[in-house]
């Protein structure tokens, strides 16, 4: 008997929602595909999703089992390289978010920002932990320069670059920027505007994975500039030397996937409604257009 294509996508989601829960569970280095889950396991996998801010409803729609694939293999080799815990003598740790997961709804959504803070973020800490262990203590700030070098620009520019970027977003932001950073936009693209259209195409330019920044240079004007993977303007042999990022939009796929899949543009339209412009402008007048870094 010819099966029903409604019933062989439902029997399919519903094993790679089993297998999704068994990699949140384990942390399983490599996926399993194991048998449906059973009436009896449902309320607990269900509050595991909902941990995780995926979908629990039984029926699930196409695109929340595209999410539930998507977040399987996002998951699976993070959760597998995460340490039981951090030693105590760990030089560097997670800061919290700023703000809620779903906080930046619906132009981030809460299960990328779980996956991003939580995965992403704590294994290039747990990276650079492991990179300056036996070393003497060092503020993050302070290893930027020399990254590049020492091998540690995807591990320090990784936690660097992420802590620039959950303080430059916040709920109920957007708009535009104001006072003098306002006035060096203006000056360097002649327009906020202008600026927009300018800095989204050089973020969809990006090749692959890495960073689209506004810098400021040691005039104390303003310019955009890009970079591969987790390197940054502070980092010697990035950019022109010099400059201090006070803004970046992170498009690494793992930072839009989940909600946009490969709609990079349509993210970084989206991330314009979460720039928290107040201090994206703090960090312009406090460090960066006096030529300093700023402290994360």
């Amino acid at each position: 008997r010819r099966r029903s294509p409604t019933r062989t996508t439902e029997t399919s989601v519903m094993m790679l929602r089993a297998a999704l829960i068994a990699s949140l569970s384990a942390g399983a280095l490599a996926l399993r595909i194991p048998t449906p889950p059973s009436t009896s396991q449902l309320a607990g996998e269900q509050q595991l999703l909902s941990r995780f801010g995926l979908p629990t409803e039984q029926t699930i729609t196409r695109r929340n089992a595209l999410n539930l694939g998507v977040a399987a293999a996002v998951a699976a080799p993070l959760l597998g390289a995460q340490s039981p815990a951090l030693a105590e003598d760990a030089m560097f740790s997670l800061p919290p978010l700023p703000y809620a997961y779903d906080a930046l709804e619906p132009h981030v959504d809460a299960a990328t920002m779980k996956f991003h803070h939580d995965f992403h973020h704590q294994a290039y800490i747990n990276n650079l932990n492991k990179a300056m262990a036996g070393k003497p203590s060092a503020s993050l700030v302070s290893l930027m320069p020399g990254a590049k070098a020492a091998k540690l620009n995807n591990a320090g520019g990784g936690h660097y670059n992420h802590c620039l970027f959950w303080t430059t977003m916040g709920p109920k932001c957007g708009g535009a920027p104001t006072g003098t950073l306002a006035t060096k936009i203006d000056a360097a693209f002649g327009s906020y505007d202008e600026f927009k259209a300018k800095f989204s195409a050089a973020a969809a330019g990006v090749f692959g994975s890495g960073w689209a920044w506004l810098a400021v240079a040691k005039d104390g004007s303003v310019q955009i500039v890009t970079t591969p993977n987790q390197d940054n303007p502070l980092m010697d042999g990035a950019t022109e030397p010099g400059l201090v990022p006070i803004l970046g939009i992170d498009v690494w796929e793992h930072a839009y996937y989940l909600k946009y899949q490969n709609r990079r543009p349509e993210y970084i339209t989206a991330f314009y409604n979460v720039v928290n412009w107040a201090k994206v402008g703090e960090y312009y007048d406090e460090y960066a257009s006096k030529g300093e870094p700023v402290p994360l």
